[in-house]
């Protein structure tokens, strides 16, 4: 139980629905399609659709989506891949060619097709209860009417005043008296509105084909850009069969490759090998965490990309034997100067969304543009921000995750579940770019290994390493005593730029009938439930 004498959250508890997002407007928008009669499914897109306006630097119609979907509650779970590909035209020749030998953020070759739009619509036809047109309606009148800024959103936004300064759209925009928003300053996106409506009305079209999409093809064309409306027009996600380990008595479940979830199932695997302090927070603790997230982080960018043109060692990189390989190397007296080889066959900003509503049909809904801000390019006249996704390729021939035509990149957004006895337990996802995977092991480790409650978990002070470099990064809410043992250990500590990630998550007790609900104190939002 929470020390109600010091600062912090309570958990939230109901028994008919709950949502938990990163922003109030986007749980009270879910909470109020679940009290109308709309399912989790209906809840999570709409929430999500106006994340896409109020919080925009995390997400919105230029980004890419994945889902779990666990219809009543039952381990018969649905996943969805709603990320998105490379122009035709792309390949590592032509970038060579150019000497083009980055993907630079802000240029049109960062920017893959946008998933997101189709995989709401296919999943709205497939799951939910609501027309597409409806959800997207409390989304269109924020961006239409205005809404207040939070004040994380703004925190977010300051940060990247300098890039949304390097294109004139951008900053017509998100700029609009010269500089970012401050908590509390009312901001419209008519653009956005319009374009929210055509969706609203004509379904994916309204965004793949006609105005909408020859507006982000001119402009991105412009710019130097393969995008073609072929690319556009033929722009799909799938359905995919989700991966699961076992972590102490629950089954994790996460989305396959082209996504990471298959790096946060392998350091389940490896902290399954690891000892398990008395102190969460012990450095010794914290320090096979992050050395084992290094290691994996590693093989993750070795091998993983897009199976759909490159076979991924699922059934290795699963195994045990790798798992305790991987175990073995952690020196628990120091932090490890290089990372070995591993041998096997032949990495930042988004929101999460965990819905649940009264018939336990359960969403785990993760939607994202990338970094804050995306690429920072805005199509002109739909006032879609684009995403930086193609940053996840390399441009190294031969490599798995080399770009392609048609291939989708790395990615790093993953939504979990877990289930116990053909139920689900917890709908979790943890925000943050790289941060993710590690920071779902972490989340999970909290719970199952020290049996925190799902708050207390999400509220303690978190680190990652930055991965290829020897640093670090402990945020400053962690004891003094362990950023000196950490030091002690090799690892180079610095303080985060801004706080580490953000986190929701539901817990379902079947037995008593009652929904917990979770969210993270390190951004705008909330839990909401009846």
């Amino acid at each position: 139980m929470r020390d109600f004498e010091t600062p912090g959250r309570s958990l939230v508890m109901a028994t008919n629905g709950m949502a938990a997002t990163s922003h109030p407007l986007s749980s009270l928008v879910a909470l109020n399609v679940l009290q109308s009669g709309g399912n989790a499914m209906d809840a999570a897109i709409a929430a999500c659709a106006v994340q896409g306006v109020v919080e925009p630097g995390s997400t919105g119609l230029g980004g890419d989506c994945f889902v779990l979907y666990a219809p009543g509650g039952t381990d018969d779970i649905v996943a969805y891949n709603g990320s998105g590909r490379a122009p035709a035209a792309a390949n590592t020749d032509y970038y060579a060619d150019h000497g083009i030998t980055a993907l630079e953020r802000q240029s049109p070759h960062a920017v893959t097709v946008p998933g997101a739009v189709e995989a709401w619509a296919r999943l709205s036809q497939d799951h939910g209860t609501r027309p597409l047109g409806d959800l997207l309606q409390p989304a269109i009148g924020l961006a239409r009417g205005g809404y207040a800024v939070a004040p994380r959103v703004a925190l977010d936004w300051r940060e990247q005043a300098g890039l949304l300064a390097g294109d004139a759209n951008t900053a017509r925009v998100f700029l609009p008296e010269g500089h970012s928003p401050h908590a509390g300053t009312l901001h419209h996106q008519p653009e956005l509105a319009a374009t929210l409506e055509r969706i609203a009305a004509e379904g994916p079209d309204g965004f793949y084909r006609g105005p909408v999409a020859e507006d982000i093809v001119a402009y991105l064309q412009s710019l130097g850009g393969l995008h073609t409306l072929e690319d556009f027009a033929t722009a799909r996600g799938a359905y995919v069969t989700p991966i699961s380990t076992r972590f102490r008595d629950l089954r994790v479940h996460e989305c396959p490759p082209n996504g990471q979830g298959i790096i946060a199932l392998m350091l389940l695997n490896i902290l399954s090998h690891g000892s398990t302090r008395p102190d969460p927070l012990s450095a010794e603790r914290v320090h096979f965490e992050m050395e084992a997230a290094r290691l994996a982080y590693s093989v993750r960018d070795a091998v993983l990309c897009d199976p759909d043109h490159i076979e991924v060692p699922m059934r290795e990189l699963l195994s045990s034997s790798l798992a305790s390989q991987l175990a073995g190397m952690i020196r628990p007296d120091a932090r490890l100067a290089e990372l070995p080889a591993i041998d096997l066959p032949s990495h930042n900003d988004t929101v999460y969304i965990a819905v649940v509503d009264k018939d336990r049909n359960v969403a785990s809904f993760i939607n994202s543009i990338f970094n804050p801000f995306g690429s920072g390019l805005v199509a002109p006249s739909s006032g879609v921000l684009l995403n930086n996704r193609a940053q996840g390729f390399s441009l190294k021939p031969g490599h798995p995750n080399a770009i392609a035509g048609g291939k989708r990149p790395l990615h790093t957004i993953i939504p979990g579940l877990t289930t116990r006895d053909g139920r689900v337990e917890h709908c979790f996802g943890v925000m943050g770019g790289q941060y993710q995977a590690l920071g779902q092991a972490y989340f999970l480790a909290r719970v199952l290994d020290y049996g925190l409650d799902m708050q207390s978990a999400i509220d303690m002070p978190r680190a990652c390493p930055l991965f290829g470099t020897d640093a670090l990064e402990v945020e400053g809410s962690m004891p003094d005593a362990v950023r000196r043992d950490l030091a002690a250990l090799g690892h180079r500590i610095v303080r985060p730029s801004r706080p580490i990630g953000g986190a929701q998550a539901i817990r379902i007790d079947w037995a008593n009938g009652v929904l917990t609900g979770a969210s993270d104190p390190r951004k705008d939002g909330c839990a909401l439930g009846y």
